[in-house]
C-alpha cells in the first residue's frame, strides 16, 4: 500500500547565520535577498515556502528562535505599513495580499536553544503530530530541470514507497566531506535506489572504501540534496538522542537518526532531477544570485 498523503512540511530556520556574518547580526539569513525565475526580488524563506506550496503542501512550521519569531510573522502574515502599501504599485498591493496567503498556511515554530540540526527537527514533532512530512533546509533553494519541482518529485517517490525518502544528487571528492553521503543498491538505475548507509561527512578514504554506488564514476558519490520525506519514525529516534545527551560534533545530528530510521524501515533514495542552491556560505550565496533566476 502506498504511503499516507504528506500535508505538512518542516523547515528548520534557528540557526545563527554565522558563515554570513556581520550581515546575520541584522538579518536573518533566510531574508537575504534573491532574485527568483519570475524577475520578482524575494527573501529566500519565500522561494522555500513557494516550493512547498506548489509541491501541493498544505501546512508549513517554520522553526526559528524565540527572538524571531515576529520577523517571519511580520513578513508572511502582517499586511505593509499605510505609508508603504500607498507607494506600491496595483500590482504589488496584490502581491503584497498573495504573501500573507502563503502565511496563512504558515505555523511559526520555536527552538529556544540551538543545539544542532536534527534538534530543531526535534522541534516540531507536536506540530507534525505523528504524520508524515516534507523536510526542507531553510538556507537552499531549488531548481527543477522537469515540469515537477524538486520536492514534488519527492514526495511522488514516497507515495509509491513504502519507506521514507532522502532526495540525493551527484558530488565530488572536494565536497563530499561537507555533505551527508549514501550507498544503497539501485531499483531503478541512476534514479531510485534502496538506502544500505547514511553517513555524516565522510572522509575521501572512507568513502571510497564504503560508499561506493555501482555505476558512478570514480570518486562520485551520492550526497544529500535538501529535500526529505521523513515517516515519525524520526522523532522517536532524535528524542532519544536529545535524553541521552547523545551529541556528535558537539550539536544533535540528524544524519546518525535517518540511519537509525533506515535500519529500522529500510528508506529510499532519489536522485532529483534538479538543482539544489545553497545561500548559506558567501561564495554559494553569491553564486546563487547568479545562476538560480535563469
Amino acid at each position: 500500500m502506498p504511503n499516507t498523503k504528506i500535508t505538512k512540511a518542516v523547515i528548520p530556520a534557528a540557526g545563527f547565520g554565522t558563515r554570513l556574518y556581520p550581515a546575520t547580526k541584522v538579518v536573518k539569513k533566510e531574508l537575504f535577498p534573491i532574485m527568483d525565475r519570475d524577475g520578482k526580488v524575494k527573501p529566500v524563506i519565500q522561494v522555500i515556502v513557494e516550493e512547498v506550496i506548489a509541491a501541493g503542501v498544505e501546512e508549513i512550521g517554520i522553526v526559528t528562535q524565540p527572538e524571531d519569531t515576529g520577523v517571519f510573522k511580520d513578513f508572511f502574515q502582517k499586511p505593509p505599513s499605510k505609508e508603504l502599501y500607498q507607494k506600491l504599485s496595483p500590482q504589488n498591493r496584490e502581491y503584497s495580499e498573495y504573501i500573507q496567503e502563503l502565511g496563512d498556511k504558515i505555523t511559526v515554530l520555536t527552538q529556544s536553544e540551538q543545539e544542532g540540526y536534527g534538534h530543531a527537527v526535534f522541534c516540531a514533532k507536536e506540530w507534525v503530530n505523528s504524520q508524515p512530512f516534507l523536510l526542507m533546509l531553510g538556507d537552499h533553494v531549488y531548481a527543477s530541470n522537469t515540469e515537477k519541482s524538486c520536492a514534488r518529485q519527492i514526495l511522488d517517490v514516497y507515495e509509491q514507497s513504502d519507506c521514507s525518502v532522502i532526495g540525493l544528487d551527484t558530488m565530488s571528492v572536494p565536497t563530499i566531506q561537507k555533505a551527508g553521503c549514501i550507498t544503497g543498491t539501485w531499483r531503478e538505475f541512476k534514479s531510485v535506489l534502496e538506502i544500505t548507509q547514511v553517513y555524516e561527512k565522510p572522509t575521501v578514504e572512507y568513502a571510497r572504501q564504503n560508499l561506493r554506488v555501482e555505476g558512478m564514476k570514480e570518486d562520485e558519490f551520492l550526497c544529500i540534496f535538501g529535500l526529505y520525506a521523513l515517516t515519525p519514525k524520526i522523532f522517536n529516534f532524535l528524542e532519544e538522542h536529545i535524553k541521552n545527551n547523545f551529541r556528535e560534533r558537539g550539536e544533535f545530528q540528524l544524519t546518525s537518526c535517518l540511519d537509525r530510521v533506515r535500519v529500522a524501515e529500510g528508506m529510499t533514495g532519489y536522485v532529483v532531477k534538479g538543482k539544489s542552491f545553497d545561500t548559506g556560505m558567501p561564495n554559494a550565496y553569491r553564486q546563487t544570485m547568479i545562476d538560480f533566476s535563469q
